[in-house]
């Protein structure tokens, strides 16, 4: 049972995937991308997880962690930019 239920899993997170880069080429403003890619690093996250679970090596929790850490400050740091109005010529 456990192996069709992570098998069903990766499969969704696959099409979130799919679904969340396609927003990323195609989103109309900056801010719509700079959602859908810290979608893609939730769903990373949600892969390394799964993989975690499915694989039984718990040190991969650790890793999920780092990736959410870094997406975080990522989003931080996009979020500045947009804040203070994209680049500037000082």
């Amino acid at each position: 049972m456990i192996p069709f239920v992570i098998n069903i899993v990766y499969f969704m997170l696959s099409l979130a995937l799919l679904f969340a880069f396609i927003r990323l080429t195609r989103g109309p403003s900056l801010p719509d991308r700079v959602v859908a890619l810290e979608l893609v690093a939730s769903i990373v996250v949600g892969y390394v997880g799964v993989h975690a679970i499915d694989t039984g090596v718990s040190s991969l929790l650790d890793v999920a962690i780092v990736i959410a850490l870094t997406a975080f400050l990522a989003a931080i740091g996009f979020a500045r930019f947009l804040e203070r109005g994209g680049r500037r010529n000082d």
